[in-house]
């Protein structure tokens, strides 16, 4: 089965305030499904960002949302129960490696209950389909980067943070219940996210606003990091084309969804200054604890499975991020 269901049956995406879920959401929406969106709105960053991005579901009539924390498993099982949910795209979770060092239990919360949360709901779920949720590249700690990606065979068992030991933790949840229930299930491992409506704990965004403000930028590992920087319009791709192929009654897989062309730290402050028109000034760092060196997806198998072929060069986001950072927050060009 893909795409939107002729009887009407809504998707839910829970964290349809949050960066990846409100982008998901308007494209699912674009295609003619009907969109059920959760999100507790939590203070983890400016819940002001968070109620902009909702408004931007003002007045569209195949778009409904619901306030609910996703580990209140009762709320949740009813909400897909009397709406006859039949898909789901979780990507609600508490984000953040740094910010797990003094909030260890809002990852528990959130992250491990909220995720059973689902899974529960899903089982119970007459005719469910397809459960697809957030993963992180973070499952596979500080591995070398050599020539090739990191490929979805690999171990994943040296977490380096608590966020990364929820999300492998989720994993394995979820392959148990598919063995379990049955029900088909699809992981997706987000390698760095950036764009227009992004998180404000990313680099990027943090760095976007303290350079137009004139301000230091604190760069850590002292800039030897690299990461996989993908734009949002090209991981909500992913995310469509992986709802629209669901594995196998039973099955549970995990893909990697990224840009598959690492980026050194150094190199996306310089395409930064370019799109900002302004120059950085730098303060070097080593690196903070649950930081990993590199990142890299070998996207092969999500390639092979949907066609899924990133567009947007890093430079050219960046320019698209400046100009929507500008607009937002009324900063002069």
């Amino acid at each position: 089965m893909s795409g939107p269901r002729a009887n009407g049956d809504p998707v839910l995406v829970t964290g349809a305030a949050g960066f990846i879920g409100h982008a998901t959401a308007h494209a699912l929406l674009a295609r003619g499904e009907r969109v059920i969106g959760l999100d507790i709105v939590n203070d983890y960053y400016d819940p002001a960002l968070k109620e902009a991005r909702l408004a931007t579901f003002a007045g569209i009539a195949d778009f409904s949302f619901h306030k609910r924390d996703i580990a209140d498993a009762a709320a949740i099982a009813a909400l897909v129960r009397d709406n006859g949910v039949r898909r789901i795209v979780h990507l609600a979770a508490q984000a953040g490696v740094r910010y797990s060092l003094e909030n260890p239990f809002a990852y528990e919360r959130s992250n491990l209950a909220g995720h059973l949360s689902l899974l529960e709901a899903s089982r119970h779920a007459p005719g469910f389909e397809h459960l697809v949720y957030a993963s992180s590249s973070s499952v596979y700690g500080d591995k070398p980067m050599g020539g090739a990606g990191f490929t979805e065979d690999e171990p994943a068992t040296d977490p380096v943070s608590l966020y990364a030991a929820t999300k492998r933790a989720c994993e394995l949840m979820s392959q148990s219940y598919a063995k379990l229930y049955g029900f088909p299930q699809t992981g997706l491992r987000f390698f760095t996210v950036y764009g227009p409506w992004g998180r404000p704990d990313m680099a990027y965004f943090g760095f976007t606003r303290k350079i137009l403000n004139d301000e230091p930028i604190e760069v850590y590992g002292e800039g030897r990091m690299a990461r996989d920087f993908t734009y949002i319009d090209d991981i909500v791709d992913g995310i469509i084309g992986a709802l629209d192929h669901p594995p196998a009654t039973g099955g549970h897989r995990v893909l990697n969804i990224g840009d598959s062309r690492p980026v050194g730290l150094m190199e996306m402050i310089e395409a930064l200054e370019a799109a900002l028109g302004r120059t950085a000034r730098k303060i070097m760092r080593p690196m903070q604890p649950g930081d990993v060196t590199a990142t890299y997806a070998d996207v092969s198998k999500l390639h092979a499975l949907t066609g899924y072929h990133p567009q947007v060069m890093l430079e050219d986001g960046l320019k698209r991020f400046a100009a929507w950072y500008r607009a937002f927050y009324a900063q002069p060009g």
